[in-house]
């Protein structure tokens, strides 16, 4: 096969292309160039689009002995990741970038472009598996190593891209193990840190990254029945479940502290209340997808799994799509969930599909 493999200038995605043309494709190599400012060095493990990265992929290429190009896709970047990010921030929303870049720039423009030049599919360097059932359709399936799975960030792929999908290192029992593979192979990213947090906020302050662009305006601070306890200086610098830097004035008539509960951008107004009250008994989304074959009857109920983040563990649930939206009920409360976050279903290990959660049901009502 002609494989494109996007080659973010980490270990795991130059490992993944050399076991590519080990593998015996005919396999170039592409960097992604997705920042605005393409003069701007990675600081300490953050980003993953900087100029030293780029350099970085290019000496693993040559070193695998493949052609590589440059493709500035950051118009693209700004206006369906970065822009996006803005956007859902400012609707009050807690949005997930990483989930939106593999959604519309890797599995979509990069893909796209890649059809269109002649390629059969796109490689990376993502630890999740692909597993062709007895009718030949295609399933997403977590990694062998749950350590390292990163199948949640690609639940937003569709069947049609994992028809063009090809992750090498899904069975890969550790990382560890891609880099001593890394190091044999003579590639200089082998010991090269993770990159890690929102790569277009390279500081790490997204509160400060946000003001500057959205602005400030002071608002109130309210618990659920309403009552004024304090001001902000812009609701959307708050997400759902966060503790520190509530500046309320006084504490809780209980002394227990105070959690973000939800925003309303609307009304510039922040809710506040105790832990139990981040507690959710009901998740919903209309923007939901299937990864590869949907349910015979999605309309159904059916058990499964729900993950709400990268790193969580999966909890038991029953889903079904219900009035245009797949609804999914855990047999537990979901802790600090939050409207913007993605809601993706399992069943075993297999990724069934995902939805941008719209509304939540709090397991503790008013």
């Amino acid at each position: 096969m002609k494989v494109l493999a996007a080659m973010s200038g980490g270990v795991d995605s130059a490992v993944a292309a050399a076991r590519a043309v080990e593998a015996g494709h005919d396999v170039v190599g592409v960097h992604l160039a997705l920042s605005r400012m393409p003069g701007t060095l990675r600081t300490g493990s953050r980003g993953c689009c900087t100029i030293e990265d780029s350099m970085d992929a290019q000496r693993a290429a040559n070193i695998i002995g493949i052609p590589y190009y440059v493709w500035d896709f950051s118009e693209r970047f700004k206006l369906d990741v970065v822009d996006d990010f803005i956007a859902e921030y400012s609707a009050g929303r807690t949005p997930n970038p990483c989930m939106r870049c593999n959604e519309r720039i890797k599995f979509a423009a990069l893909l796209e472009k890649a059809l269109d030049l002649g390629f059969d599919a796109v490689c990376t360097g993502h630890y999740a598996a692909i597993v062709t059932d007895e009718d030949g359709n295609r399933e997403l399936h977590r990694a062998s190593a749950w350590a390292k799975d990163q199948s949640y960030v690609l639940g937003v792929l569709t069947a049609e891209q994992l028809a063009h999908a090809m992750f090498p290192l899904g069975a890969t029992p550790s990382k560890a193990e891609v880099r001593a593979e890394a190091a044999a192979r003579g590639l200089s990213v082998a010991n090269k840190p993770d990159s890690h947090d929102i790569c277009f906020i390279p500081d790490g302050d997204t509160r400060g990254w946000l003001a500057e662009r959205v602005g400030t305006a002071t608002g109130d601070i309210v618990d659920r029945e309403g009552n004024r306890l304090g001001t902000h200086e812009g609701a959307h610098a708050y997400t759902v479940g966060q503790r520190k830097g509530l500046n309320v004035g006084y504490p809780s008539p209980d002394g227990r502290p105070r959690f973000v509960l939800e925003v309303r951008p609307k009304e510039n107004t922040v809710v506040v209340g105790p832990r139990e009250a981040l507690d959710i008994a009901e998740i919903a989304g209309s923007r939901y997808t299937w990864a590869g074959m949907a349910p015979a009857d999605p309309t159904t109920p059916f058990a499964c799994e729900v993950q709400i983040r990268a790193h969580a563990d999966p909890v038991p649930a029953v889903a079904s799509v219900t009035g245009g939206e797949l609804v999914i009920r855990p047999d537990v409360p979901l802790n600090g969930v939050a409207p913007g976050q993605t809601a993706v279903v399992y069943v075993g290990t297999r990724v069934l599909g995902q939805t941008t959660i719209d509304r939540t049901v709090s397991a503790v009502p008013v």
